[in-house]
């Protein structure tokens, strides 16, 4: 193996082969807008809380992608749902039910 210099550190690490498929499954089934979404970032760009907190749908989605569930919930805890992001999203994603399913989904695991 070549040695470029630099490396990755195991908490960057994603182990992909492991991840839990059957989230990403039962979560594209409840809302059409996670697999629809293109991580543009335009709601991430027009969201109030973000100013204040760490509040992502794009990165939110992506976390759910890589495994890492708590991380979404995380990034999500603050949303107001003032639809922002739903009037910005150049998918026409109800982003609002998307938040609404990722916390239901993960709350009532």
């Amino acid at each position: 193996m070549m040695d470029f210099g630099f490396y990755l550190t195991p908490s960057s690490t994603i182990e992909l082969d492991k991840v839990d498929r059957k989230a990403v499954d039962d979560l594209a089934r409840a809302d059409s807008g996670f697999r629809t979404c293109i991580a543009c970032g335009s709601c991430t760009a027009s969201c109030t809380a973000g100013i204040f907190a760490e509040t992502s749908v794009r990165r939110a989605i992506l976390s759910v992608l890589n495994g890492r569930d708590e991380k979404a919930l995380d990034l999500l805890s603050s949303c107001m749902l003032c639809g922002k992001c739903m009037m910005v999203c150049p998918r026409g994603i109800n982003t609002r039910h998307l938040i609404l399913s990722l916390q239901k989904y993960y709350n009532g695991k």
